[in-house]
């Protein structure tokens, strides 16, 4: 009986350290990460604005790419949305097909940020071109950066999910699996941060390109 009373209890703590979202040292590190990021870009972004009002630089035309690329990422960001819910609803095949839809628009995502750069390259906008160019590149790189950091992540995910969800119970344990739910969790907030990051940096540049 006694025995009985503490497995009850070692996994009541269990499940409350994983349910207690706010205070997870997952969430507490995920959370100081996007205040360090939200910093950075905050910045970075400042600085530029700074720069260019006080030397009256000539502002850069953002290639229409860049707007593309803000739709892709949004249905990236959907996809992972929508893996997170087959996750709760114990959907098998729709999670795995959305983690593969994630990767996919993150990979084309990357490609097309590339063809922008190429776009900015033929248009004579180099790193060196002007102040205001390095803080485009810098400042976009510097996202893509942080896309690229997040697709391990990611691919782990579509990995595990490929080796393990072969049979019933091998997928029963995986959707009872309370640390991977919680990583699922702050994985799709981190995406969700990524994209409204991207937003927030496209209507900049483009605000900042029509105020002359």
């Amino acid at each position: 009986m006694n025995n009985q009373t503490i497995d009850s209890g070692e996994e009541t703590e269990e499940h409350n350290e994983y349910q207690n979202f706010a205070f997870h040292p997952y969430n507490v590190l995920l959370t100081l990460v996007l205040i360090g990021i939200t910093g950075l870009f905050l910045a970075l972004t400042g600085a530029l604005i700074y720069t260019r009002v006080q030397n009256e630089l000539p502002p850069i035309k953002l290639p229409m790419i860049f707007a593309v690329n803000t739709v892709i990422l949004l249905a990236s960001s959907w996809a992972m949305m929508k893996a997170k819910q087959c996750y709760r609803d114990d959907d098998t095949k729709g999670y795995q097909n959305m983690l593969w839809i994630t990767v996919i628009l993150s990979l084309v995502f990357m490609v097309m940020q590339y063809v922008g750069w190429q776009q900015l390259f033929n248009n004579n906008v180099f790193i060196n071109s002007s102040t205001s160019a390095s803080y485009l590149y810098v400042i976009s790189g510097l996202h893509f950066a942080h896309v690229i950091a997040g697709l391990p992540f990611l691919g782990f995910f579509l990995w595990t999910a490929r080796k393990r969800m072969v049979e019933p119970v091998s997928v029963l344990v995986y959707f009872s699996d309370p640390e991977k739910r919680l990583k699922l969790r702050l994985l799709t907030v981190y995406w969700h941060f990524l994209d409204a990051l991207w937003i927030y940096l496209v209507i900049l540049f483009f605000i900042n390109y029509l105020v002359q």
